[in-house]
């Protein structure tokens, strides 16, 4: 079986964390949601699209943060139903439930860490 689209590092990373998420008792949509934001934000700091130091946050925006379901990322929801299509959707339902989620969930059951399998996993995933 082969992905729709290629296999990115933030795919394995947002799964990565999705599964760590489950294992701490994170409802499953919340898991996808702060996966993806997660993913994101990481991203977006190693390409230099975020600022190394955030402005401060205030005492309500903090509460605010802490009521909400979904993290925000420009304004928009990073939610379980993003997740599904941003990196279900991309690489096939198919693909997702029967050989990408299973490979990361048996990596992670094996200790391995994200930076050992991030780019090993992957390899023979071409569409």
């Amino acid at each position: 079986m082969k992905p729709l689209k290629p296999i990115r590092r933030f795919d394995v990373f947002a799964e990565f964390n999705r599964l760590e998420k489950l294992e701490e008792g994170i409802p499953a949509d919340e898991a996808r949601g702060y996966a993806l934001w997660v993913a994101k934000v990481v991203a977006a700091k190693k390409f230099g699209k975020l600022p190394r130091e955030p402005k401060p946050v205030t005492e309500r925006e903090r509460r605010e943060r802490l009521l909400r379901k979904w993290h925000l990322l420009d304004g928009i929801e990073q939610t379980d139903e993003l997740f599904d299509h941003q990196i279900v959707e991309r690489m096939g339902r198919d693909f997702y439930d029967n050989v990408f989620s299973p490979a990361i969930q048996e990596a992670r059951r094996k200790e391995k860490a994200y930076r050992e399998i991030r780019d090993s996993i992957r390899r023979d995933w071409k569409p």
